[in-house]
């Protein structure tokens, strides 16, 4: 238990930057779902989709791979120094021909009146995958305080430029004599959907200038050799990611392009913003990533690792199942967020958010490989899953819209998991608390279940009453979870 609460605190520092970030950034989801119609916010479904799949190519799985070197080798300094040169390479390529070629990509994209779109994104993606390996060092440094504030200016910078340009720009414009001559320029008097990647880039250019002490202090020194073992490495983690994001993201773009034109845009936009509602998942989620990957590397020599491994995962879900049921138990406030011309799309929010507990025990499951220098096995299952994904999506959104895109990742994410964990045993066998697992897992569908089947029909014409029976349901889930774990029994002993 030491070593969980370690990891646990490690998981919380990071999940401050993480989820106060996030959080004030799930504040921009009611701006967004009130101030642009489905068919503009699409727009911003759909760019945020691509950067997340060119984050991937531009990063080529190289934090992995510079934890996995900077552990083993004798010289991290030229580890760290030849990773960020070769990051600063590619990035700086990808940018350039990104601006170069904004005009012809963004016709491509149906957006032939906004070729900034593309160089906004070219230098968003380029300087926040150059970045990442400073970041990376300072997860490796335990220095998870300076990550954080970082991290956090990044989000404060952003939500302020996203308030100063969709809100108080247009308010001056049209409130002010002035506001035309001397803002004219920036807005026409209502929100545009370019400024979000406009504050966006701007923040990533602040963040980069923040990190630039963890790069000039380097003494530069690169080695081939190094760098082609590390990307040897990298490489199935590279095809991991891609295909990752691909299950991920794909069904914005397929969304898109499959369903009739007068209706894709609308579906995207509904799809996206009901999408948002699971953040906290995602938050929790990334917050645990940054800090159990050098963590389980750490652990990996201790004697009792496998055993402290599998706690880990039990108490993820059980963390993962709670959250699940206080949004779903909630849903009459949470939805409250977006827009009330989203409430159509609420109706898949059960089923991502589910899909998320599937793909944190991935997560969780997928150190087999890594710890092994098996990563090969990780680009099997993440190519496997992508293809179905793929494929699911292409037959099921013309046929139901986008809960096709919601139960193909509910499906993927739950194959992933199941195959993960049959290799993992194989090649890595970790004795996880299964029974208990899938115990928690059942009690938290069981009890929402039980909150639509009462709460939904019986209750449906008094919300107080409703929101009452559901935190008796999650009560439940809590005792029950005390009931059956000595060691939480013991931290609340000490609360």
């Amino acid at each position: 238990m030491g070593s969980i609460r370690s990891l646990a605190g490690q998981t919380a520092v990071y999940g401050i930057s993480s989820i106060l970030g996030r959080l004030l950034n799930y504040l921009l989801v009611p701006l967004y779902s009130r101030v642009f119609l489905p068919d503009e916010a699409a727009v911003y479904v759909e760019m945020y989709a691509y950067v997340a799949f060119f984050i991937v190519i531009l990063t080529y799985g190289m934090e992995t791979a510079f934890f996995r070197y900077n552990q083993s080798e004798a010289e991290p300094q030229k580890v760290y120094s030849t990773t960020v040169i070769s990051l600063f390479v590619t990035s700086f390529i990808f940018i350039a021909a990104g601006i170069v070629f904004s005009g012809p990509l963004a016709t491509m994209l149906r957006y032939p009146d906004h070729p900034e779109y593309i160089s906004y994104f070219a230098l968003i993606v380029g300087l926040d995958a150059f970045t990442s390996i400073p970041f990376a060092r300072l997860r490796a440094e335990n220095k998870a305080m300076r990550f954080a504030m970082i991290k956090i200016v990044n989000i404060v910078i952003n939500i302020s430029l996203n308030l100063i340009l969709l809100l108080l720009v247009p308010y001056l414009y049209n409130n002010y004599s002035w506001g035309p001559d001397m803002l004219g320029f920036v807005s026409k008097g209502k929100p545009v959907i370019g400024h979000i990647f406009l504050a966006n880039l701007v923040a990533s250019a602040v963040v980069l200038v923040l990190v630039l002490p963890e790069i000039v202090k380097i003494r530069l020194s690169f080695s081939g050799a190094l760098l082609r073992r590390m990307i040897s490495y990298a490489f199935p983690l590279l095809i991991l990611g891609l295909a990752g994001i691909a299950i991920e993201t794909i069904d914005r773009v397929l969304l898109k392009y499959l369903l009739p034109q007068d209706v894709a845009m609308y579906q995207l936009g509904i799809f996206g913003m009901c999408f948002k509602i699971a953040i906290v998942m995602s938050i929790f989620i990334q917050a645990f990533r940054y800090a159990a990957e050098p963590f389980f590397f750490a652990q990996q020599k201790s004697t009792n690792a496998k055993a402290v491994y599998a706690d880990v995962l039990k108490y993820f879900v059980i963390i993962m199942t709670f959250l699940f049921l206080s949004i779903m138990l909630y849903i009459d406030i949470v939805k409250y967020f977006i827009g009330e011309k989203y409430y159509s799309g609420l109706k898949i929010v059960p089923i991502l958010l589910y899909s998320h507990v599937f793909l944190g025990v991935f997560y969780n499951l997928s150190i087999w490989y890594k710890l092994t220098g098996q990563t090969r096995f990780g680009a099997y299952i993440s190519v496997f899953g992508a293809a179905l994904s793929i494929g699911l999506n292409i037959y099921l959104i013309p046929r139901i819209g986008y809960m096709g895109s919601a139960w193909t990742n509910f499906i993927c994410y739950g194959l992933m998991m199941v195959i993960s964990y049959w290799l993992g045993q194989k090649y890595y066998p970790v004795k996880y608390d299964i029974k208990r697992i899938f115990a928690y897992m059942g009690l938290s569908a069981g009890l929402w279940a039980v909150s639509v089947l009462v709460a939904r029909n019986l209750l449906v014409d008094n919300l107080h009453a409703q929101l009452a029976f559901n935190t008796v349901l999650l009560l439940v889930f809590v005792l029950f979870i005390a009931f059956t774990e000595p060691q939480v029994r013991k931290m609340l002993r000490r609360k």
